[in-house]
């Protein structure tokens, strides 16, 4: 069905559940990074629910053919094209953004570059606005449910940089990015969404 472009199934299993906490959060809200866009089918189902918001996607290079492709044929008046973005090696663009919104990313990241991202979303997050990280997290060295400690296992076997990270290290991040935990909402799947707020 979707053989000119990327698809993720669990692109569509979160939408909704993810929709149902942004909306409310982003209310006042008129423009959002989103870091790592991945196959850009979030970008495409979310921003049209939320056309107040200028929604600027983002990720390395060699995925954004596959973001174009999704927003070519969406044609969303309120989606920017993707900018170039590794965390760790490209220029951050300046901002400052009301909100930055990622899924799914910081348990496929290195650890520096989780740290690298907290690093930039504490540069262009403008005061009082919102860091939103949805995925599986850890809490105070466990894991949330079996599936997880199995998925953490899996990552690491694949790539020993990879793996579910601890909300204890990242409150640490956010410290010193400027950024403390105002949220930590529970979702299907054992995967919440943390919201750090910008002091």
């Amino acid at each position: 069905m979707y053989a000119d472009r990327p698809f993720a199934e669990s692109g569509v299993e979160n939408r909704e559940p993810i929709l149902s906490v942004l909306s409310p959060r982003l209310e006042g809200c008129s423009s959002l990074l989103e870091i790592g866009s991945g196959t850009g089918q979030h970008a495409v189902y979310l921003a049209p629910q939320l056309p107040h918001i200028v929604w600027q996607t983002s990720d390395r290079a060699d995925h954004h053919a596959g973001i174009r492709a999704w927003l070519d044929e969406a044609d969303l008046g309120n989606v920017r094209p993707p900018l170039v973005l590794d965390v760790l090696q490209d220029v951050w663009p300046e901002g400052p953004y009301d909100a930055v919104f990622s899924a799914n990313t910081a348990h496929i990241m290195s650890s520096d570059a989780v740290a690298a991202m907290f690093r930039g979303v504490g540069r262009v997050l403008a005061g009082g606005g919102r860091f939103l990280l949805y995925g599986p997290f850890s809490y105070a060295g466990r894991h949330t449910a079996p599936s997880n400690a199995s998925f953490d296992v899996w990552l690491k076997a694949r790539d020993p940089q990879m793996g579910i990270r601890d909300v204890d290290w990242l409150q640490g991040l956010a410290a010193d990015a400027g950024m403390s935990l105002d949220e930590d909402i529970a979702m299907p799947v054992n995967n919440p969404t943390l919201v750090w707020l910008k002091s």
